[in-house]
């Protein structure tokens, strides 16, 4: 699509601010996919009864879309190393967009499985390219800051599906709710195409001043589809001990994190006499705060990086000591018998372990050199495989839990209590993988967990 031409940017020796415009349009789209995600969660009993499905195949629909987005993220990444983010982010946008509106159509399972699956595919290119953007369009001082706004976003996106959807239900039908819901990713997709370009360098709105300070420091990428474009040095990606790091922060954290969108308001109910509508009302509070979290943790990060210098102090030691607070709060928890203070412990813990998002985010573009899109996606496919087997294992792990009289009398006659131990501990793994992470240059240059200086 030919694109009109945009305002030229001025000649001042003061930057530009096109890169925080690129903020704001990345984190559209987050929250768009989120919406879109999200809300068919709150649909899911609708949609099951209309059309005379069994729990067990609407478990099927939900919990696919988990396992496509998490091996989808590899190719989506090289997609966007290929083509560059202006032609996939858009088409990735279409995709999740028409996969939404495929669920109107939906007489049985097959459709609702087409669309989830297209769906997670779909989305799962989104943040691998936006890492990748972030690399080529923010300094390195700026790059916690916009991973904080694309975390926070996603927490936006989470949080008005459920009202939202609720409040669209109640007025018409859920075919109706979920052809409404492709819009915005349509519109989105046209929008950011026009705007849009792969480097800030080539963009009219974008002065030299702003393209020196986002050059200032930095390994210039190679331009997407040029041969500049090398294969990404698959086997010593799966040698390098940052990467193994990287990915288990990743995974830990993420598996800890799906507590909440999960499991978090059964616990409430089943071990602190919470009734369901108070529990809806208190999960959405770790959501809140887990936005509040990525948005002052970003900021902080690059203000520390900015004043100091420090890349280890920025980044990796922020995330450790938020995981490490978290991890106490979450357990902390356990101790308390009033149902409002557990929660606001709980709450606060998941303020602390948003503030490790956007160093984790910043850290894997700082360390991916020219293969950001393909590293962030490694990364975020240990995160999501995390998420899924942790959401499963819950049940498993309380009735073993429930059939050991030891085990049972620990965890003070409740294997929920023992279910809070465990997501706390989990935190307290993603700081320890924090601990042992070399913050070398590039995760292609050591090898092991004694190769290499450590900047800091």
């Amino acid at each position: 699509m030919n694109s009109p031409e945009l305002p030229a940017a001025s000649s001042s020796t003061v930057p530009t601010r096109a890169r925080f415009t690129l903020s704001a349009w990345l984190a559209g789209s987050a929250a768009i996919a989120y919406l879109s995600r999200s809300c068919i969660v709150v649909a899911e009993k609708t949609i099951r009864l209309d059309l005379g499905l069994s729990e067990e195949q609407m478990g099927w629909v939900l919990g696919l879309f988990f396992w496509s987005y998490a091996f989808a993220q590899i190719p989506g990444g090289r997609l966007g190393e290929r083509f560059g983010s202006r032609r996939c982010l858009p088409a990735f946008a279409v995709l999740w967009s028409v996969a939404t509106a495929v669920f109107a159509l939906a007489t049985g399972t097959a459709l609702l499985l087409v669309g989830r699956v297209a769906s997670g595919v779909a989305q799962a290119g989104l943040f691998p390219c936006a890492a990748d953007t972030i690399s080529r369009w923010n300094a390195m001082t700026e790059r916690a800051m916009a991973s904080g706004m694309l975390a926070a976003a996603m927490q936006v996106g989470a949080i008005i599906a459920a009202p939202l959807t609720v409040m669209l239900l109640e007025v018409v039908s859920w075919r109706i709710v979920f052809a409404a819901y492709a819009v915005p990713g349509l519109l989105w997709a046209v929008g950011f195409h026009w705007w849009f370009r792969d480097r800030i360098e080539e963009h009219p709105a974008a002065n030299d001043a702003e393209v020196a300070l986002v050059q200032q420091g930095r390994e210039t990428p190679p331009t997407p589809g040029t041969a500049a474009d090398e294969p990404v040095p698959w086997s010593r990606l799966a040698m390098s001990w940052p990467m193994w790091m990287i990915c288990g922060q990743q995974f830990f954290r993420a598996a800890a994190y799906v507590w909440f969108a999960s499991w978090f308001a059964t616990y409430l109910q089943e071990t602190r006499g919470v009734s369901r509508e108070a529990s809806g009302w208190l999960t959405a509070l770790p959501l809140l705060t887990s936005m509040a979290g990525s948005l002052a943790s970003g900021g902080l990060s690059d203000w520390v990086l900015l004043r100091t210098g420090n890349r280890t102090l920025a980044r990796k030691w922020l995330a450790f000591a938020s995981l490490a607070i978290c991890s106490i709060l979450v357990l902390q928890a356990y101790f308390i018998a009033d149902a409002n203070l557990a929660t606001l412990s709980i709450g606060a813990g998941a303020f602390f372990a948003a503030c490790a998002g956007p160093a984790a985010y910043a850290m894997t573009i700082d360390m991916g050199g020219r293969h950001v899109a393909s590293v962030f996606a490694i990364m975020n496919m240990a995160g999501n495989l995390g998420a899924a087997l942790l959401a499963t294992v819950v049940p498993q792990f309380r009735r073993l839990v429930d059939e050991s009289p030891q085990l049972l009398r620990l965890s003070g006659g409740n294997s929920w209590n023992a279910v809070l131990v465990l997501f706390g501990v989990m935190y307290l793994l993603a700081a320890a993988c924090w601990l042992m992470l070399r913050t070398e240059e590039s995760v292609f240059k050591d090898d092991s967990p004694d190769g290499g200086p450590a900047d800091g």
